[in-house]
């Protein structure tokens, strides 16, 4: 069993990031990858993080508790104008290898029309340098987010199609948890001359 943290990542209350990152845990624990007691959302609009740097770093220290212990992530990252919105940044700006190095990370956008594309990009360009998490080739778009991964059936063809995906993407993620446990252990992350990616 797995302990996977997932992180919704817009700034919104009640967002529809949230409400995915909701879906997908419950998914998690019914394909069997993890459990609600192996398992957590933290929702940046619920418990959101103060602008980094600051000295008031907010629910952090509850936060970076649960993702020194996670095996494996699952980042949703909302689009807004094109762009990661920016709490999912700010997050990042929190994070550091001690918390989330050789971690694998399923990348989720979402997206209420048919965007979405831009924050798996941007994310994967600079939202894992410093910490080293590995997000996988594979990765989530969620579009139209507001008609699809509801509580009850697939409302229709994209919401089957979407939530099969999910399964599968899911299933990957766990394999990947539990094949790089033993890398990870084996890696020293204390280096002081390599603090930073390049």
């Amino acid at each position: 069993m797995l302990n996977i943290v997932l992180v919704a990542g817009s700034s919104r209350r009640d967002s529809q990031s949230a409400k995915v990152g909701r879906f997908l845990r419950q998914r998690l624990i019914e394909l069997g990858l993890t459990n609600a007691a192996q398992s957590s959302l933290l929702d940046l609009g619920q418990a959101p993080l103060p602008l980094w740097p600051s000295d008031d770093k907010g629910p952090w220290a509850e936060y970076q508790q649960q993702l020194l212990n996670a095996d494996a992530l699952v980042v949703i990252a909302p689009e807004w104008n094109g762009m990661a919105a920016p709490a999912i940044k700010n997050f990042f700006l929190y994070a550091s290898k001690f918390e989330l190095a050789h971690k694998p990370a399923l990348l989720v956008s979402v997206s209420s029309g048919i965007g979405g594309a831009y924050p798996i990009s941007e994310l994967r360009a600079s939202g894992y340098k410093n910490c080293r998490l590995n997000y996988l080739p594979e990765h989530l778009i969620v579009r139209h987010v507001e008609g699809v991964l509801n509580d009850g059936p697939a409302a229709g063809e994209d919401d089957q199609r979407i939530r099969s995906r999910v399964d599968y993407a899911l299933d990957i993620l766990g394999k990947y948890g539990v094949a790089l446990k033993p890398v990870r252990e084996s890696i020293d992350l204390n280096i002081a001359a390599f603090t930073n990616g390049m």
